[in-house]
């Protein structure tokens, strides 16, 4: 029979951070994906400039990816890792979404009758 001699303490600390550290793996995956899904896009639609019909899906993604970034970045500096430029650098992350870290999505208009 074994048994854990630590702390209760010790042990929820342990908990704690497996679940922060569990938390920035997933926000982490989801920033990538975003950025393949914006990336894809771009490729898929290369072109000097995005076609104005094409201008709102992209435009979508941008900011799927800045709210994705922005949750990344929350849960970083919640875990004590203030510095958010090694992200900005390993993610290759366009300044575009940087810029759009942390905007909300415009509301949509409602249905008119």
């Amino acid at each position: 029979m074994s048994r854990d001699l630590r702390p209760p303490v010790d042990i929820l600390h342990y908990e704690i951070v497996q679940e922060q550290a569990s938390a920035l793996g997933r926000m982490g995956r989801t920033l990538e994906q975003a950025l393949a899904r914006l990336r894809e896009f771009d490729t898929a639609n290369a072109s000097p400039d995005v076609p104005t019909s094409m201008q709102p899906a992209r435009r979508k993604l941008v900011m799927e990816a800045g709210q994705a970034l922005w949750m990344f970045v929350v849960q970083r500096e919640a875990t004590g890792l203030r510095d958010s430029r090694h992200i900005m650098r390993t993610y290759n992350v366009p300044r575009e979404v940087q810029r759009s870290m942390g905007l909300a999505p415009a509301p949509s208009k409602p249905a008119s009758s």
